[in-house]
C-alpha cells in the first residue's frame, strides 16, 4: 500500500503517508498542556500507522487567541510544559513525527476572549464585534511573534512547525478577497501581495528556527465561494509558497473552514490538491472526509496528494486502521 510507504524530501522524513491532522481539544490548563493533553496526543500517537502527527493551533499572542482553551507558545514559560508532552509522545512511538501548529485567529474570536480590540486584514464585522486593519508596522511585529513562537516550538522538542493559514484565521484573511481591502502592499491587488504576510512570516520563522528544522504551512486555497479565492489562486500560490524555504503544503479550507457545502465524500478537497500537487514539487497534505485505509489508499492512487490526513475517524478510533 502507499499509505504505509515511507515520505523523504529534503528535511522531512515521514515513515508513512498517514497524518493526524490538527484537531482542538480544549483540553489546557492555564493555556498549557496538562494531563488531559497529554493523554490525548498520546493515545493518538499509540497508532503504529501514522507517520505524523499535528497538534492542535496554538496561539502566538493574546491578541490571536481563538477560544478560552487554547494552547500557547506566546512566551517562553510554555517550553518546559510543552516539553513534557513532546517526550510523552515520544515515548509512545519514536518514529512518529510530531509537529506543532501555530496560529493568530484575527477576527476569528472575541475581545472577550483576548481583553483586546479584534484585529484582522481589514474592517470587518462578525457576530462577536468589529475588527480594525491591522497596519503595516503591526503586521511586521507579528511576524516576528510567529517566529518566536516557532523557535520555542523547537526548543520544545517538536520535529517540526506548521504555520496556519487557513479556516478563516488571521493570515488566510489576508488570503482571501473577501476579507481583504486593502490598498497597501498587503492587500488583494495580487496573488503576491494577498500572501506577502504569511510569506514574510515564512521567512521570519525560518530564521527563528535555522536550516535544520521542517516548516509545514497550512494553507486556505480556496474558499469555494462567490468571488472568494479559487483552486486557481491555489496552484499559483502554492508555486510562490514552494520557491520559499519550507518542506510540506497542507492544504485546507479557507471561509468555509474544514468542511465543504454540498460535499461528503472522502478527500472533498481533492480538485484543489490534485491541481497543486501537479504544479509543484512540495509534499501536499490531503485533508478531509476520509473514514477508511481502502479510501485513503485510493486518493494517494490518484495522485490527489502525497499525504493524507484522517481527522474525525482516528478521534473516533485511535486504532484506525490496524485492523483493517
Amino acid at each position: 500500500m502507499i499509505l504505509q510507504k515511507p515520505l523523504v524530501h529534503g528535511r522531512l522524513q515521514l515513515k508513512s503517508r498517514l497524518v493526524i491532522p490538527p484537531m482542538a481539544t480544549q483540553s489546557s490548563e492555564h493555556d498549557l498542556p496538562g494531563r488531559a493533553t497529554i493523554a490525548h496526543y498520546q493515545k493518538m500517537a499509540g497508532n503504529p500507522l501514522a507517520g505524523l502527527l499535528f497538534t492542535e493551533h496554538h496561539y502566538i499572542d493574546m491578541q490571536g487567541k481563538a477560544n478560552p482553551y487554547q494552547l500557547s507558545f506566546a512566551s517562553d514559560k510554555v517550553i518546559p510544559y510543552q516539553q513534557k508532552l513532546t517526550a510523552a509522545v515520544r515515548a509512545v512511538n519514536p518514529e512518529l513525527r510530531f509537529f506543532a501548529q501555530i496560529n493568530h485567529a484575527g477576527i476569528n474570536t472575541s475581545s472577550y476572549i483576548t481583553g483586546e480590540k479584534m484585529v484582522s486584514a481589514s474592517a470587518l464585522s462578525t457576530g462577536s464585534g468589529t475588527s480594525r486593519a491591522l497596519p503595516a508596522e503591526e503586521i511586521l511585529q507579528l511576524e516576528e511573534k510567529f517566529a518566536a513562537a516557532a523557535r520555542r516550538v523547537k526548543e520544545a522538542g517538536y520535529d517540526g512547525v506548521e504555520i496556519h493559514a487557513a479556516h478563516g484565521y488571521l493570515l488566510n484573511q489576508f488570503y482571501s478577497p473577501l476579507t481583504n481591502y486593502r490598498t497597501d502592499a498587503y492587500g488583494p491587488q495580487n496573488i503576491e501581495t494577498r500572501l506577502r504576510f504569511l510569506t514574510e512570516t515564512i521567512a521570519a520563522v525560518r530564521r527563528a528556527v535555522g536550516a535544520d528544522f521542517p516548516v509545514a504551512v497550512r494553507l486556505g486555497g480556496c474558499d469555494y465561494m462567490e468571488s472568494g479565492s479559487t483552486i486557481e489562486d491555489a496552484v499559483r500560490a502554492a508555486k510562490i509558497l514552494s520557491s520559499l524555504d519550507i518542506d510540506l503544503l497542507d492544504l485546507s479550507g479557507g471561509l468555509h473552514i474544514y468542511t465543504r457545502p454540498g460535499h461528503s465524500e472522502a478527500g472533498w478537497f481533492a480538485d484543489m490538491t490534485t491541481a497543486v500537487k501537479a504544479a509543484t514539487s512540495l509534499p501536499v497534505i490531503l485533508t478531509g472526509g476520509v473514514r477508511t485505509p481502502q479510501q485513503a489508499e485510493e486518493l494517494l492512487q490518484r495522485k490527489a496528494a502525497d499525504l493524507i490526513g484522517v481527522g474525525r475517524a482516528m478521534l473516533r478510533n485511535p486504532a484506525w486502521g490496524v485492523d483493517a
